[in-house]
C-alpha cells in the first residue's frame, strides 16, 4: 500500500499508465481473495450442517459463479482511482454472497458465528500467505539476480494482496447488514434491540454507500487498525522487496 502520509495531505491523483498497470496487478489477487472469502462461509456452512452454498454450485472456484457487478468489479475500481481514507489508498470490495440456511445448522448461534468469520479467517491466512512469498521469492531473487524483474512483478502483486486482504477482513467486520460483522454483533445484544437491528438490516446496503461517500472519518476510524497491521506486515517484508516492486507499493 502507499507510504504512511500526513492525516490531511492531499494526495496527487495517480497517472493514468501507472493506474492501469496496478489494477492489473490488484485484480487477479482480489479476485481470488473475494472468492476464496466466500467459499469459506460455503464450506464452514456445510460443516455446519447446511447444503444450500454446495447445491447451488456455489462451492466452486469458477469466477462467473462469484462475479457481482457492484462489488466485485464497480467498487474496488472506486476504491483504487479515488481519494484516499487516510493518508494511503484502501482497496475493498466483495464477490456476490454465497446462499446459506442458518435453520440447517447443528447448532444456531455458533453455527452462524463459525460460518461469518470463515471468510475473514480465509482473507487472514491468504495475508499471511502472501508475506511469506514475498521473503522466498526476495532471497530467490538475491540468489538468482536474474529473476528479479519477474520476482518484483510479483511481490507487487502479493504486497497488494496483503493490502487487499487486510482491508476485507477490517470492512467485513463492519457491524452493518450484511456484513460478516453484523451476525456477530446481533449476539451481542439484547434481544430486543437485536430484533430491531435485524429488522434494519435491509437498509445495510444504503448505510455502507453513505460511508463511503461521506463518512470518511467514521471509515478512518474503523480502518485504523488495519493500517497499522498493513504497516507493520510491508515493514517486516521490506528488506526483502527487490527495487522493482517498490514502485506498485509506494
Amino acid at each position: 500500500m502507499r507510504t504512511p502520509g500526513s492525516q490531511g495531505a492531499r494526495r496527487p491523483r495517480p497517472a493514468p499508465l501507472h493506474t492501469l498497470q496496478t489494477i492489473l496487478l490488484v485484480a487477479p489477487i482480489l479476485l481470488f481473495s473475494v472468492i476464496a472469502h466466500e467459499i469459506a462461509h460455503g464450506y464452514a456452512a456445510l460443516q455446519q450442517g447446511d447444503r444450500t452454498a454446495l447445491d447451488a454450485g456455489r462451492l466452486s472456484w469458477n469466477p462467473v459463479r462469484h462475479v457481482d457487478p457492484f462489488f466485485t468489479l464497480l467498487l474496488p475500481l472506486i476504491m483504487l482511482t479515488g481519494s484516499s481514507i487516510f493518508g494511503r489508498t484502501v482497496v475493498f470490495g466483495g464477490a456476490k454472497p454465497v446462499p446459506v440456511d442458518p435453520r440447517n445448522y447443528r447448532h444456531l448461534k455458533r453455527g452462524d458465528i463459525i460460518v461469518s468469520l470463515a471468510g475473514v479467517a480465509t482473507n487472514f491466512v491468504i495475508a499471511i500467505a502472501c508475506a511469506v512469498v514475498i521473503v522466498l521469492v526476495g532471497k530467490l531473487a538475491t540468489a538468482v539476480e536474474a529473476l528479479s524483474p519477474t520476482v518484483g512483478i510479483l511481490q507487487a502483486m502479493m504486497g497488494w494482496g496483503i493490502i487487499l486482504n487486510v482491508s476485507l477482513i477490517s470492512f467485513n467486520l463492519l457491524p452493518i447488514p450484511p456484513l460478516d460483522g453484523s451476525h456477530v454483533m446481533k449476539y451481542l445484544l439484547p434481544r430486543p434491540l437485536a430484533i430491531r437491528y435485524v429488522q434494519y438490516g435491509r437498509y445495510g446496503l444504503v448505510v455502507i454507500m453513505l460511508l463511503l461517500l461521506v463518512g470518511q472519518r467514521v471509515l478512518a476510524a474503523w480502518f485504523y487498525p488495519a493500517q497499522v497491521a498493513i504497516g507493520r506486515i510491508l515493514d517486516f517484508v521490506a528488506p526483502y522487496l527487490v527495487a522493482s516492486s517498490t514502485q506498485w507499493l509506494s
